[in-house]
This record gives structure tokens, C-alpha cells and sequence, in this order.
């Protein structure tokens, strides 16, 4: 590991302790302020795609497959944002694969969309060790991946799937059912909405007519006729 990424997690490490002395969980991966344009969003893409694609800034890179980037249109105008890979999606290389992914693909159909439209990606970029849920440390790892993502894609609109990513993106301990269906502006200026993740679908699939509010919500921002 380099000299400047050591000091980096340092530096994002303590900033993560100063802050939760002052009771906030989690860093924003949201921009603090309106991104500049970027003039070519592919080739920013995989240039950052390229550089944490052998990444070791946490201890995730020693039982990880493979980073899971993130994918689809880098002009998207919605980005939905999971917690991390999961068994398949290790395997791939690629987010939401899975069950759930198959799940997010025919809702993402439903809303008239394509998943070469939207863009996907998750908070941690490795799969965590029998998909258990993410320590801080991996957290602040990958902060400055997806804030960059958001900076470069500059959505509309940002899908929050799941608690860990709305509560990680809006840095608040909220519980999703006081999240979901909500909008949210952020200083980056993307619009917000938490909704349940499609693997809790999987187990509750009462609750996709709550998703389906929600995906409704987010199609009216985009101007898409129900």
C-alpha cells in the first residue's frame, strides 16, 4: 500500500471517530457541494474503475473474488445504490446478479427503464465474509469510490436500497421504514429516496407494493408516464 493511500485512511479513519464522538455513524458519500461537469463520465469511469480494481484498503481484499465496480449508463440520470456484493456478485464482478439483482432488473423493467439505463453500484465494492454487514473501517475504505461515482455521474435522482445504504448516504440511524419513500436534497444536488432492498422483497414480498409507491415517485421526478 502506497505512502498517500496509508495516510489517507488515517486521516478518514480519525475524521470517522471525531465524528461519531459527536454521534454520527457514518461518513456521506454524497458530494458536500455541486460537482464541476466532468467532460468525458465513461473514461472517468474506468479510469477510476482501474484504479481500485486490485484495491487493498481494507481487509476485505483478502477474502474478496473480485472488486464489484459498478455498472451501466455513466450519464444516468438514476443511480441506485445497494450495500454490497453478495456470493454472485463476487463471482461476476458485477452488482446485483443475484436473486435480488434479478429482482431489481424487472422492477427497474416496470418503471420503463433498462438497466443499461440506470447506473448501479454498492456502498463496500468487496463482498464481506458470509455477507455480513460492514464494519466502519470498510466503510471509510470506500467512501471516496462512491462519492466519486456520484460525482461523476451527477444523477438526478439517487435510489437508496436497503437501511445500510440510505442510513451510510444520509449519515443518520434512522430506520428505513422512516426513510422509505421519502426524498431527501443533498448538497451534491441529487434528490434522494430510500426504498427496501430487493433481497428483503425476497423474504417480504408483501412489501413490494410499498416499493412500487416508491419506484412511482421516483418515475414522476424523471418525467416517465406511469
Amino acid at each position: 500500500m502506497g505512502a498517500n493511500k496509508k495516510q489517507l485512511i488515517a486521516q478518514m479513519t480519525q475524521r470517522l471517530a471525531t465524528e461519531k464522538s459527536f454521534g454520527v455513524d457514518f461518513l456521506p458519500a454524497i458530494p458536500s457541494r455541486v460537482p464541476a461537469a466532468v467532460p468525458d463520465k465513461k473514461q472517468a469511469l474506468e479510469t477510476l474503475e482501474l484504479e481500485f480494481r486490485h484495491c487493498m484498503l481494507c481487509a476485505l481484499s483478502e477474502t474478496r473474488t473480485q472488486v464489484v465496480f459498478g455498472e451501466g449508463n455513466p450519464d444516468a440520470r438514476l443511480l441506485f445504490v445497494g450495500e454490497a456484493p453478495g456470493f454472485d456478485e463476487d463471482r461476476q464482478g458485477r452488482p446485483f446478479v443475484g436473486a435480488a439483482g434479478q429482482l431489481l432488473t424487472k422492477i427497474i423493467l416496470a418503471m420503463k427503464l433498462k438497466r443499461e439505463d440506470v447506473y448501479i453500484a454498492n456502498c463496500l465494492k468487496c463482498r464481506p465474509p458470509n455477507n455480513r454487514s460492514p464494519f466502519p473501517t470498510e466503510i471509510v475504505a470506500c467512501h471516496p469510490i462512491l462519492a466519486r461515482q456520484i460525482e461523476i455521474i451527477q444523477p438526478k435522482i439517487i435510489c437508496a436500497l436497503g437501511k445500510f445504504a440510505a442510513q451510510t448516504l444520509l449519515q443518520t440511524t434512522e430506520p428505513i421504514t422512516r426513510l422509505r419513500g421519502r426524498f431527501f436534497d443533498t448538497a451534491g444536488g441529487a434528490r434522494l429516496l430510500p426504498t427496501f432492498h430487493p433481497a428483503y422483497l425476497l423474504r417480504n414480498p408483501a412489501d413490494k407494493k410499498l416499493v412500487w409507491e416508491d419506484m412511482q415517485k421516483i418515475m414522476v421526478e424523471l418525467g416517465i408516464s406511469k
